[in-house]
C-alpha cells in the first residue's frame, strides 16, 4: 500500500533552484515517486511512497522557508501511480498567466466541505468549475457551471467574456485540491467581485469528508496520476486513461468499437494515422511485455503530473 500527497503553499522563495537538489535527494532515498513544482511563489506537487518516506519528504517541506503551515491531503493506491520522480523549476506552481494575482494577498471565503452543499444550493450563488474541460467531463457538482476551458491560463478570458452574466450573484467556486480557486478568486477579487466562495480543501476533501448519501458530487474525480479518477471516501474509480491521447475513459467510453487498448478511443481514433497506430499497438505489446515481467513501461504515465494548469 502506497500513501498519495497532494500538497501545494504559498509562500516566497527567494531561490527556488536552491531548494531543488535536496528534494530530489531525499525522495530518491526515501523511495517517493511523483511530482514537485518550485517557483518563487511555492511549491505544488502530489507525490507516493511508503508512510515513512511520506513522512520524511512533509517534514522538510515544512521545514522550508515560509511552509511551517503546509496543509496536505492524503489518500492511498495498490500500487505506485507514478513512474518516476520530478522536482522542477517553474515560473508558476499552477499557470494562470496573470501577473497581478496575489493568492499571499487575499483570496475568496474559505467553506468547509461540510457547509458546500448549503451554499452551492442558495439561489443567489453561481457555481464555477475552475478545472479545465477533461476534468469536468467525467465528474463535477450538480448545477455547476463548466468554463471548457483547456488550461487555467484560458480561464480569465473566460471570465472577461461571460462576467455580465453573473451580475450580483455571490460566486462559489472549486477545483481538485483547491490551488487553481487561490488564484481564481484573488482574480476575482481584483475584478470587483464583492462575494467570492471556494470549497476548502477541493473535491478531494468533499469527496473525504462527505457521506454519499449527502453528496451533490456527480461522476468522479480526475486526479493527475495513475489512478486516473477517485471516487466518495477517495476510492480509486473506473476511469483509466487511454494511452494513445491520455484522454480518461469511463468504462462506457471502452466498450465502444473505437477502443483499442492503447492504440484509440473516441477521442482519438480520427486523429491518427494508420501508421501512428501500427506504431502504439507495439507500444502496447511492449507494455503487456513488461507487466508479464513485472515491470512497468513508461507508455504506462498518466495524463498530467500535478494539478498544474
Amino acid at each position: 500500500m502506497f500513501t498519495v500527497a497532494a500538497l501545494y503553499h504559498f509562500t516566497r522563495f527567494p531561490d527556488p533552484a536552491a531548494l531543488r537538489g535536496p528534494l530530489q535527494a531525499l525522495c530518491r532515498e526515501a523511495g517517493v515517486y511523483g511530482t514537485l513544482l518550485l517557483a518563487p511563489e511555492g511549491i505544488n506537487g502530489t507525490i507516493a511512497g511508503p508512510r515513512a518516506g511520506i513522512d520524511a519528504l512533509i517534514a522538510h517541506i515544512r521545514a522550508l522557508p515560509g511552509c511551517a503551515d503546509l496543509v496536505w491531503k492524503e489518500s492511498h493506491a495498490e500500487e505506485q501511480p507514478f513512474l518516476r520522480m520530478k522536482v522542477r523549476l517553474k515560473r508558476e506552481i499552477v499557470t494562470m498567466g496573470q501577473p497581478d494575482v496575489n493568492p499571499l494577498a487575499r483570496t475568496g471565503h474559505y467553506v468547509a466541505p461540510a457547509d458546500w452543499n448549503d451554499l452551492i444550493s442558495a439561489p443567489d450563488v453561481v457555481v464555477i468549475d475552475t478545472r479545465n474541460d477533461y476534468e469536468v467531463a467525467i465528474g463535477t457538482f450538480e448545477g455547476a457551471i463548466d468554463p471548457k476551458t483547456k488550461s487555467f491560463s484560458e480561464f480569465p478570458a473566460w471570465w472577461q467574456e461571460h462576467k455580465q452574466e453573473f451580475a450580483g450573484k455571490r460566486v462559489a467556486m472549486f477545483c481538485t485540491g483547491g490551488i487553481r480557486c487561490e488564484k481564481s478568486t484573488n482574480y476575482l477579487l481584483n475584478e470587483g467581485v464583492a462575494d467570492v466562495y471556494h470549497l476548502q480543501g477541493g473535491i478531494l476533501k468533499y469527496l473525504e469528508d462527505v457521506p454519499v448519501d449527502d453528496t451533490k458530487w456527480q461522476g468522479e474525480c480526475f486526479v493527475f496520476d495513475g489512478r486516473v479518477a477517485l471516487k466518495h471516501g477517495l476510492a480509486e474509480g473506473d476511469h483509466t486513461l487511454c494511452h494513445a491521447c491520455r484522454m480518461p475513459l469511463s468504462p462506457e467510453d471502452r466498450a465502444l468499437n473505437s477502443f483499442e487498448e492503447g492504440v484509440s478511443c473516441l477521442h482519438c481514433i480520427a486523429e491518427t494515422s494508420d501508421v501512428d497506430k501500427l506504431r502504439f499497438r507495439e507500444r502496447q505489446k511492449q507494455i503487456a511485455l513488461a507487466k508479464a515481467r513485472g515491470d512497468q513501461h513508461l507508455g504506462q504515465a498518466p495524463h498530467l503530473d500535478t494539478e498544474t494548469d
